[in-house]
């Protein structure tokens, strides 16, 4: 009984912030609602017994791609003026997508054995990170050196942008004359 109730709430708290995340018209309080579904896919992990999982997932997901996001959408500078689009021709695409995702979905839900598997959960934090420490050490620095290389470029393209753009920075810095 317990075990339920905590599935249903972690549930919960993974599809409603979801649906905010859809929804939402505020770009920042969607991604906001993001972490909070992330962090419920992470419990569901815990819950199943997936203990790498629901580490990898808060550290990877939440701690490294939702702050990704947010900082990317806070330094973008998206115009208030935009071409927008009226009717159902806006509605058709997303529409078909749905569609084909939830035809996945059933796919997938009708075709697999559902029954509770018999053997028990084990640890398997300790084995993936001997692995990654001894056989897989070079895969995994390389992949941690072309991050950082990524993030010097980010940087590099972003410092670039604001400099080259110094006439609309002089525009609002110059003060306005008072008017009669």
């Amino acid at each position: 009984m317990i075990r339920d109730l905590v599935f249903v709430l972690l549930a919960l708290l993974t599809v409603v912030p979801a649906v905010w995340v859809v929804f939402s018209k505020h770009i920042v309080h969607a991604g906001f609602a993001l972490l909070f579904t992330l962090m419920g896919v992470a419990g569901l992990y815990a819950f199943l017994g997936a203990d790498f999982l629901a580490v990898t997932q808060v550290m990877v997901y939440v701690g490294g791609v939702l702050v990704l996001i947010l900082f990317t959408v806070m330094m973008t500078h998206v115009p208030a003026a935009g071409r927008r689009r009226h009717g159902l021709d806006r509605l058709v695409p997303p529409a078909v997508f749905a569609a084909a995702v939830f035809g996945v979905l059933y796919k997938v839900i009708t075709a697999v054995d559902w029954r509770a598997s018999t053997v028990p959960a084990r640890a398997t934090t300790t084995e993936i990170g001997t692995h990654l420490m001894t056989t897989y050490i070079f895969p995994f620095e390389y992949v941690s050196i072309v991050l950082l290389a990524a993030m010097v470029g980010a940087a590099i393209l972003i410092r670039e942008h604001r400099h080259a753009a110094p006439d609309d920075v002089e525009a609002e810095s110059e003060p306005q004359e008072a008017r009669p």
